[in-house]
């Protein structure tokens, strides 16, 4: 691509807002004044060429990535977060730019070595094309130089507008995969939501010598890229591509392929106010068949919190029981949920369309007597599990129709009184 048709696209505000694109002349001016090598890359790159709106800034120099953060923070204010190791800082910018998101990454240009597959690599500074050589994908390596005289010149080493165009993707190498083998989750990311296809080479590499690294690979780097699939718009695609790979059974044998009679589920929106992450929806699908001792053995391997394996343990009991619940009184259904996870509830009302599950999220749940352990003292009654009862029985009573306002409570109070 031509210079001048890049700068078009840098100062499109459709894709890149005025205010980012403000952040971006300041980041470059001061590079500039440094006489450092600065870039923009991967992803800001990809999405720039597509012609899709860009979100983050990923920005590199040949240089103290480090010393560069420290004469922004000088320059425009804000704050600095460093780290050593990595030659990386991380910007947090001035509260008064209300820019979202709120931080900049900064990273030195390095060159990765991997002691073993599936192992974090060793990183030691290095230079753009360096940089680029270590990344995924070629779609992914390509950089736009900001500094000085050179804004909007493309450093494209390795083709990755051509894939581009070709809607191919693409590995930079035929280890790559057994180097890091997550980027098998990215690589059906990307193929499903840009409507790419995998480079016939690319797709032979996803074979058994890869995926038998997988194992290797820590439960939290694993769940971060399903996490990434399930927040993605065609998640249900991108999780059924990946079964078939046969990922899934290298990260757990008992994790099964994913039913796609569930796959509509993920892209749903509820119309309840229930706290969720897509995330959390997709493992509750997943994993709603599988056994209790499955379930704990798949949470520690992912390295689940406790509240996310209680919850999918409460979706797996809950489809389970339905059968013998169905036809139960409002009163019997709502002491049956009333301490199970919302989200779990939601989840089974989402695969089985019982109307009851439903009714309690929306009516049942929010019912309450007019009575309270006030009342009950003020009728000489001491708190104790009597209380707890009563209580219980008027609440039974409104759920169920047997009481329908403050009058016929009170009468319902005084027998039971």
């Amino acid at each position: 691509m031509q210079k001048d048709d890049l700068l078009r696209l840098l100062r499109d505000p459709n894709l890149l807002p005025s205010e980012k694109q403000t952040l971006l002349s300041n980041i470059a001016a001061q590079a500039a004044a440094m006489d450092m090598p600065c870039y923009v890359v991967g992803g800001f790159v990809r999405d720039l060429l597509l012609g899709k709106p860009v979100n983050d800034l990923d920005v590199i120099v040949e240089g103290d990535a480090i010393k560069f953060g420290k004469s922004l923070v000088k320059a425009f204010g804000g704050k600095l977060t460093t780290h050593d190791k990595f030659h990386t800082a991380i910007w947090h910018l001035p509260d008064t730019w209300h820019l979202i998101p709120d931080t900049l990454d900064l990273i030195t240009a390095r060159k990765e070595t991997y002691l073993m597959p599936g192992a974090l690599p060793t990183v030691t500074p290095s230079t753009i094309q360096d940089d680029l050589l270590r990344r995924d994908f070629t779609i992914n390596s390509m950089a736009i130089r900001v500094d000085g005289g050179h804004f909007g010149e493309l450093f494209d080493p390795l083709n990755g507008q051509a894939d581009l165009e070709e809607g191919l993707v693409r590995i930079l190498h035929p280890r790559s995969f057994i180097d890091d083998p997550t980027r098998i989750f990215r690589a059906v990311r990307y193929e499903a939501r840009y409507s790419f296809n995998l480079e016939p080479s690319t797709l032979n590499l996803i074979n058994s010598e890869s995926l038998d690294v997988i194992p290797r690979l820590s439960g939290e780097r694993i769940r971060h890229e399903l996490d990434l699939i399930f927040e993605e718009k065609n998640s249900s695609q991108m999780i059924l591509r990946a079964g078939e790979f046969g990922l899934f059974k290298m990260i757990h044998p008992s994790l099964s392929l994913f039913n796609p009679d569930y796959s509509d589920f993920l892209e749903m929106d509820s119309t309840l106010d229930i706290p969720s992450s897509k995330a959390e929806i997709g493992y509750m699908l997943w994993l709603m068949d599988s056994s209790e001792d499955e379930i704990l053995s798949i949470g520690q391997r992912l390295d689940f919190t406790s509240d996310l394996t209680y919850s999918i343990w409460a979706v797996s009991q809950l489809k389970k029981s339905l059968p013998f619940l169905v036809g139960s009184t409002p009163s019997v259904w709502t002491y049956a949920l009333e301490k199970l996870p919302l989200l779990s509830i939601y989840m089974v009302y989402l695969v089985s369309r019982e109307d009851a599950l439903l009714d309690f999220l929306s009516i049942w749940r929010h019912v309450k007597p007019h009575t309270t352990g006030n009342d009950l003292k003020s009728h000489g009654l001491q708190p104790g599990p009597r209380f707890g009862e009563i209580l219980s029985q008027l609440r039974a009573a409104w759920l169920d129709g047997q009481v329908t306002n403050e009058i016929q409570e009170k009468e319902l109070l005084a027998k039971l009184l």
